[in-house]
């Protein structure tokens, strides 16, 4: 008997999703920035796209503008992108600031550390500092940061466990990646998105749509896959026999995993990884980026590089349409229960989901966004 069918004989019968609320409520997404999105390391953007010192890019996490900057020592640090005088956004698109963050209203200065270098004529005409205003008693709000290898990651109330121990359980499923060969060698950057981003992490969880909605660009049957819900990391994986191409269809061996709550990995044996930037913009509006990588010093050619971009663009369009569907369909009142799960190839799914309820139940507040977990469907 596979690990799936011995799931679903065992289960009883299927456990509802999360309520309709959960993804278009406005009072549950601010719920979920105060929670899901503060409490938790949140991935907010790639390393290589701030690559030198004084390169700076403003990101969103939990609504909030912050600023993700190179140092002159090359670390990376992450601020709130905020003038500490009018509470500007100090940086509005990718660029290198040079030495200085400059603010474009009044010209406040901050160096690369966040430090306030220069208040001009704050004080009066060639004057900026007063009994009561010290320029090195002021700098930049610095929000906890961790870089583990290409991926920034923000926590942005500060107690979360240690990075290496929230994401112990994805870690230790990506042994045998050789980090030092890792090369970026394509971005995809698909935009806005019509749906909830927890819709696009559910898809990505669960191996159940795979057959149906790749059938044209992956080649991985169904009984081949199965689940995985470990800590933090959950997804799913497929063991193939025979693994052929790198390009036109996907089939190979591959782990879908995901760090709750944002972060997406793929891995694609032998040589491939590709990493998603899930950006939340509100109850009905996600960003959503992909970086592709090669991690065993593999020189692709600028054809096979076009031809896996092509590839993903295709896979990651075919997702698009399905969650952004799934969001149209929770205007029904058929979604208020939450639909249902299949105990097979949705019990990651399921636990994703039970882990948004934890969070959005610490803000004090009763959840409001489903049934307990294991809740059969006919209770």
């Amino acid at each position: 008997m596979t690990i799936a069918k011995e799931k679903a004989r065992v289960a009883g019968g299927p456990q509802h999703g999360l309520t309709a609320d959960a993804y278009r409520s406005e009072d549950i997404w601010q719920r979920e920035c105060q929670t899901v999105l503060s409490k938790n390391w949140v991935f907010i953007g790639f390393a290589h796209q701030i690559a030198n010192p004084g390169d700076a890019n403003p990101v969103s996490c939990a609504g909030l503008p912050l600023l993700t900057v190179r140092g002159q020592d090359g670390s990376i640090q992450v601020f709130h992108n905020v003038c500490l005088h009018r509470c500007m956004t100090l940086v509005d698109k990718p660029k290198n600031v040079g030495k200085l963050i400059r603010c474009p209203y009044h010209a406040w200065a901050y160096d690369l550390e966040g430090r306030l270098r220069a208040a001009p004529h704050f004080a009066g005409t060639g004057k900026q500092e007063f009994d009561g205003f010290d320029l090195k008693e002021h700098r930049l709000k610095p929000v906890r940061t961790h870089v583990w290898h290409d991926w920034i990651f923000v926590n942005l109330d500060g107690n979360a466990p240690e990075f290496e121990d929230y994401a112990g359980s994805l870690i230790n499923r990506l042994e045998g990646i050789d980090y030092g060969k890792l090369e970026p060698i394509g971005l995809l950057d698909f935009g806005e998105i019509d749906t909830n981003w927890k819709l696009i992490m559910e898809n990505f969880i669960e191996p159940y749509h795979v057959q149906f909605v790749h059938s044209s660009t992956t080649d991985q049957p169904l009984e081949d896959h199965y689940t995985i819900t470990d800590g933090n990391c959950l997804g799913s994986a497929v063991d193939l026999k025979e693994e052929v191409g790198t390009s036109g269809s996907l089939a190979v061996s591959s782990r879908y995993l995901t760090l709750y709550p944002n972060f997406i990995l793929g891995r694609y044996f032998p040589d491939q990884l590709g990493v998603y930037l899930n950006v939340p913009v509100g109850p009905g509006k996600m960003r959503q980026y992909r970086a592709l990588y090669t991690t065993e010093g593999q020189k692709l050619s600028e054809e096979e590089i076009q031809g896996l971009k092509d590839l993903w663009w295709d896979v990651h369009k075919e997702d698009h349409e399905m969650v952004e569907r799934m969001y149209e369909g929770r205007k029904s009142p058929v979604a208020d229960d939450g639909g249902l799960l299949s105990p097979a190839w949705e019990d990651s799914v399921r636990a994703f989901q039970d882990m948004i309820e934890r969070d959005l139940a610490s803000d004090g507040t009763s959840p409001g966004t489903g049934m307990a977990a294991g809740a059969p469907a006919n209770a």
